[in-house]
C-alpha cells in the first residue's frame, strides 16, 4: 500500500481557504451568523440595523484569508512564486502563533462569547503551526 504525502502547506492552504470561504458564509447569514460565531456585540448589533460595516470587515478578513492560502500554495510550489514568499510565510505564521497565544487574554471581555475565543484561539493555533512546520519544512526551497 502506497502513502500519500500531501505538504504541510497545502493543507495549510486548504484549511485557510475554508475559514475563508465561512467567513463569507457569516455574510450571508447575516446578524445570526455573527451572532453563532461569536463576533462582538458591537458587531452584531450593527448587522441587526443593517449596517454594511460588519460584511465589509467580514470580506476584508475573506480576502486576507485568501491571499495567505496563495502564499502557503506558492510556497508549497503548487503555484508561481508570490513576491516576498519566504518572509510572508514567517509573517503568516507569526500573525496565527500570535493571535493564538494573545487572543484569550486579549480578547477576553470585549463582546466576543467565550466559545469564539477559545475556539477561534485553538484554530489560529492549528494554523499557525501548519505554516510554521510546512516553511521549516520548504525554507531551503524557498528564496530569501
Amino acid at each position: 500500500m502506497g502513502t500519500f504525502n500531501v505538504p504541510v502547506l497545502v493543507v495549510a492552504a486548504a484549511l485557510t481557504t475554508v475559514a475563508a470561504l465561512l467567513h463569507l458564509v457569516v455574510i450571508v447569514q447575516g446578524p445570526r451568523g455573527y451572532q453563532w460565531c461569536g463576533a462582538g456585540d458591537r458587531i452584531v448589533a450593527a448587522a441587526r440595523s443593517g449596517s454594511r460595516v460588519p460584511a465589509a470587515l467580514t470580506c476584508v478578513i475573506c480576502g486576507v484569508l485568501l491571499v495567505w492560502a496563495a502564499y502557503a500554495l506558492s510556497g508549497a510550489g503548487l503555484i508561481g512564486r508570490l513576491p516576498l514568499l519566504r518572509p510572508m510565510l514567517v509573517a503568516i505564521s507569526s500573525v496565527f502563533l500570535l493571535r493564538a497565544l494573545l487572543g484569550p487574554f486579549v480578547l477576553v471581555g470585549n463582546g466576543r462569547s467565550a466559545r469564539f475565543v477559545w475556539v477561534s484561539s485553538a484554530i489560529c493555533l492549528v494554523y499557525g503551526l501548519l505554516f510554521l512546520v510546512g516553511l521549516v519544512q520548504r525554507w531551503d526551497a524557498l528564496p530569501a
